[in-house]
């Protein structure tokens, strides 16, 4: 299965230590739907997400953390895309 799409999160501290850098980890995944549930997970949780295609898939995006909430509401106006249903395509 080939992964189009990732979605980097900052992970959350562990104990009192100032560190200079947020500690961030990153799913790929097969589906933009996919990509949205697991962020849409990561946001309610409170935590810094961003997502994008990986290269060298087209057309290229990529989602910074402030353009993560109309993302996810993309994701409720147009439901897990069907590949049955793009005529024309």
């Amino acid at each position: 299965m080939t992964h189009t799409w990732y979605v980097t999160f900052e992970v959350p501290r562990r104990g009192t230590l100032v560190r200079r850098r947020s500690p961030r980890s990153t799913q790929t995944f097969a589906t933009e739907a996919e990509a949205k549930e697991f962020a849409r997970t990561k946001f309610d949780e409170g935590l810094v997400v961003t997502a994008g295609t990986i290269i060298p898939y087209l057309p290229r995006q990529a989602i910074p953390s402030t353009g993560i909430p109309a993302w996810l509401e993309s994701a409720e106006e147009h439901p897990a895309e069907d590949p049955e249903a793009g005529e024309g395509k």
